[in-house]
């Protein structure tokens, strides 16, 4: 059996940063599984996000980052009606920072099937040439 000293401090603000993740504006209700993947021109981000509208789900973009938001309504039963609840209800976002230069004004998003799929076209910034003086 392996021992560690107990440091309190890391503790402490282990717990802190939990508290702050609750507590924030954007808490999650729930999270969607995400993949990211990279193509030789494009970031294609895909979440699943079974039941929710195009009304449902935002996409921004803002500084490199690309943030998905949604809204799953509950389904308004009392909670003595359920058997099980697995299926996460309420708010969700998730930000995503991208490596590279993007194409904002080419993003495109395309909700079918219960998948959102987002494509972010990277930026091609030829070469340039720097004169040596």
């Amino acid at each position: 059996m392996a021992f560690s000293r107990w440091d309190p401090f890391r503790d402490l603000l282990a717990l802190h940063q939990r508290l702050d993740r609750l507590t924030s504006p954007d808490a999650p209700g729930w999270t969607p599984p995400v993949d990211l993947y990279e193509t030789p021109d494009h970031y294609v981000i895909t979440a699943e996000v079974g039941g929710l509208t195009r009304a449902d789900v935002d996409v921004q973009v803002r500084e490199g980052r690309l943030t998905l938001r949604g809204r799953r309504a509950d389904t308004g039963l009392p909670c003595e009606r359920y058997h099980r609840v697995e299926r996460g209800h309420g708010t969700f976002s998730r930000t995503f920072e991208l490596p590279q230069a993007i194409a904002a004004d080419d993003i495109s998003a395309d909700l079918c099937d219960g998948v959102l799929t987002v494509t972010v076209p990277k930026r091609v910034e030829p070469a340039r040439k720097v004169p040596v003086e």
